[in-house]
């Protein structure tokens, strides 16, 4: 095999760093471009408005409601309404879940809960949306069966499944008690052909007391998550807050995180893997959970910045494996390592302090790393 010149290794070693700088320019702008195209379109704007009491449901907290609830939906014609669901608790047959479809808005009051009937399956879904466009959940509450599940396997439980959809928003909604993930955002399909989830926005939702992820990103090009709140997953690893990690389903693209809080989780708080690029952690409190504050392992082009992220288990960042192009800037790191202070210290160089190598941890294997602005306290 023959070696490439040193000017095309010179050619090869320049595009990367342009690649990884273009990437890392542009990523800040998503979130912006997000929000004015989230604002312009308004699913249901001009159709008709479907009550679900309508339809027969009854919102009393004993009588299944599902039929009643896909039954409005269904109602909808192709160019798109509104759904409402007024106060009250909502069983759901998990098993069967609420089908979500095209140009729709489901608008949920504060109070109006969605309750998943005790089931014994590995895998089940209280909404899905799959394979559809331009649709808006707005409000409510979604409450797993973990409590209550018949059996014992599995891990696959969802509160919300988007998967394959564009243009979807989620806001105002508390997710809790699932068997499996409160969120998931992904693909579906085959290994490496499966069709992303794209345009995602999640914002102003709190996911908490899931069993193992407050929210999971598979396949995705295009997710934005503001001003919402992973919490207290616990029950079965990896238990994270936010845990991105396609594996080779296919590629996670363009991915930020904003104003976030992600703590007490049993895990940590924040996890990046393989397959994953273009990822903007910024301005989260990332803080109490047992594992690392945030991780990244073969990861490309992130950027962790401006968080405040504290008192968690491990190390608050780690940057490890395979990752290739990552900034860590402006974050305040504050009394991290607690569960293995001396260990801690005592794997990274000599270079570093030891107050700096319980906060902040990049490995050999890593390249195109910058540090810069961060402060350590213990």
């Amino acid at each position: 095999m023959t070696k490439p010149s040193a000017a095309s290794r010179t050619f090869t070693a320049r595009r990367d760093f342009l690649r990884r700088s273009l990437w890392l320019a542009l990523l800040p702008i998503w979130p912006a471009a997000a929000r004015a195209w989230f604002a312009q379109v308004m699913p249901g704007a001009g159709g008709p408005v479907i009550n679900v009491r309508d339809k027969g449901a009854k919102g009393d907290g004993s009588h299944d409601d599902t039929a009643a609830i896909q039954a409005a939906i269904d109602a909808l014609p192709a160019s798109g309404g509104t759904v409402t669901i007024p106060s009250g608790t909502y069983m759901i047959d998990a098993t069967r879940a609420i089908n979500l479809r095209s140009n729709m808005l489901l608008q949920m009051a504060p109070d109006a809960q969605l309750t998943a009937i005790p089931n014994n399956l590995q895998r089940y879904h209280v909404i899905k949306v799959w394979q559809v466009s331009n649709v808006r959940i707005t409000g409510g509450r979604i409450v797993g069966e973990r409590n209550g599940h018949l059996g014992a396997g599995g891990e696959w439980g969802y509160g919300l499944n988007i998967e394959a959809s564009n243009q979807v928003s989620v806001s105002d909604m508390h997710i809790s008690d699932c068997w499996g993930d409160g969120i998931w955002v992904g693909a579906l399909g085959p290994n490496f052909h499966a069709v992303p989830a794209t345009q995602v926005m999640i914002d102003r939702v709190v996911s908490t007391n899931n069993r193992r992820q407050g929210m999971s990103i598979g396949p995705v090009d295009g997710v934005v998550v503001t001003n919402s709140t992973f919490s207290n997953t616990n029950g079965t690893k990896p238990e994270a807050g936010i845990d991105i990690e396609p594996q080779a389903q296919g590629p996670a693209r363009n991915i930020t995180i904003d104003h976030c809080v992600i703590s007490s989780n049993h895990g940590t708080g924040m996890e990046m893997h393989d397959n994953v690029a273009g990822v903007v952690v910024k301005n989260c409190t990332i803080q109490g959970n047992a594992g690392y504050g945030v991780m990244t392992v073969g990861t490309a082009q992130v950027t962790v910045a401006n968080n405040v992220i504290s008192s968690n288990g491990l190390t608050g960042v780690t940057i490890a494996g395979a990752t290739d192009g990552a900034q860590v800037t402006g974050n305040k790191l504050i009394g991290n390592s607690a569960r293995f202070f001396h260990r801690v210290a005592s794997m990274f160089s000599s270079k570093s302090t030891d107050e700096e190598n319980r906060e902040l941890r990049v490995d050999d294997s890593t390249r195109g790393v910058t540090v810069s602005g961060n402060t350590f306290s213990s």
